[in-house]
Parts: structure tokens; sequence; C-alpha cells
């Protein structure tokens, strides 16, 4: 039986997911970009899945834009 993802993520496993550093990661929260919590006094941080997935989201958004306004240019047929 599959185990239920979990609703929150460490920013090393967001990292993961993602194929980047932890540290890229910590820079976008710190940026405001990715939304993420702060626990306890240690300052453990972590990101609502649902939110990664709406980053995500975004990003995709985003890319398609700048695609679109910023087409390829000579080879093309």
């Amino acid at each position: 039986m599959n185990q239920p993802q979990p609703r929150f993520l460490t920013l090393e496993q967001v990292a993961e997911e993602l194929s980047t550093s932890a540290a890229q990661i910590y820079a976008l929260v710190r940026r405001g970009e990715l939304p993420a919590i702060r626990l306890g006094g240690r300052g453990q941080w972590r990101v609502e899945r649902a939110r990664l997935e709406e980053f995500i989201g975004k990003l995709y958004d985003e890319t398609q834009q700048y695609v679109k306004d910023n087409p390829l240019s000579g080879g093309e047929d």
C-alpha cells in the first residue's frame, strides 16, 4: 500500500524534488517567491506540498510567457 505523502516538506526535500540545492530553495523562501513557514526557535523551515505545486505551476506559466516573448531566431522553418 502506498504511504500518503507528507503535507510539509523540509527545504532539503524540496530541493531534491526540484533537483537543485537546499541553498537555492532557502534563497527562494527568503525572497518570498516560495511560501514557507518557520517552526520553533531553531528556525526549521517547512514548505507545504500544495504551495510547492502552486509554485511549480507559476514557474510553468512564467516559462511559457518567456518562450512566447522570446522566440528562437534563425534555423526555424
